[in-house]
């Protein structure tokens, strides 16, 4: 963190629609700003916590009528920006986040995937991705290295 560099903490609720993604996208990155996050860092975490959140509605709240709530919690320290996302979604098949392995591309363009590079991305610009069931709750913790 920067000498100076402000504590940072919030907490972000929202539903499981997507015009709530958006929403809630938009005042998390409000409540960043006081970390002056230059471009790159800013678009990071707007591209990561975007992907989760809809992952989190397109996959663990499909079932649901969107009304259920999203929390983000997110803490600026040492180590960089320390987010959590805790949904009441569906658990993560097998137990686990996908591993963000890149979707293989050397098909014909026919056969060129259409999705499979959120987590990817995720696990791409983020330095940990952790995920565990706690209960009737699904925690995504990641850990992204902006405002240092």
């Amino acid at each position: 963190m920067t000498k100076g560099a402000p504590q940072l903490s919030f907490t972000v609720s929202l539903t499981g629609k997507e015009d709530a993604v958006r929403i809630g996208l938009a005042e998390a990155m409000a409540l960043l700003a006081p970390l002056e996050l230059d471009a790159d860092e800013a678009g990071t975490v707007e591209l990561v916590l975007a992907e989760a959140l809809n992952n989190i509605v397109e996959h663990a709240l499909a079932a649901t009528d969107g009304d259920t709530a999203i929390q983000i919690h997110a803490k600026h320290g040492p180590n960089g920006l320390q987010v959590a996302i805790i949904d009441e979604g569906v658990p993560m098949p097998l137990g686990k986040a996908p591993d963000g392995n890149a979707p293989t591309l050397d098909v014909e363009t026919l056969d060129m995937p259409e999705g499979g590079f959120g987590w990817f991305m995720i696990h791409s610009l983020a330095q940990q991705v952790q995920y565990q069931r706690v209960g009737e709750s699904n925690h995504l913790n990641l850990l992204l290295a902006v405002g240092l």
